[in-house]
């Protein structure tokens, strides 16, 4: 069973952080470098690309920036920009 633990929630053998917008980003933005090959999968250690599913997860935070983009801080819009941008241009160099 799971505890709320200083701003966090233990899971298993460690806390998890706080669910706030910018850590749901970085979430999808984590598994988009997994799915792009960027990055070993935690579960598998096994690094491995699946353009579709990383295009996907990126079309996915692309509709999260329409869909509140009146709603955020400037700090929020700003990290969902640049990790849109870096993913972006990841997807392109393995596609290419």
């Amino acid at each position: 069973m799971s505890t709320d633990q200083e701003s966090g929630v233990q899971a298993g053998a460690g806390v998890l952080p706080e669910v706030t917008f910018s850590t749901f980003v970085l979430s999808l933005a984590s598994s988009a470098l997994v799915q792009l090959g960027e990055v070993p999968n935690p579960e598998t250690g096994e690094q491995c690309c699946d353009p579709a599913l990383a295009r996907n997860t990126i079309d996915v935070l692309s509709m999260l920036e329409d869909k509140t983009a009146n709603g955020l801080s400037p700090e929020e819009k700003h990290l969902l920009k640049d990790v849109l941008y870096e993913l972006r241009m990841k997807f392109v160099v393995h596609n290419s």
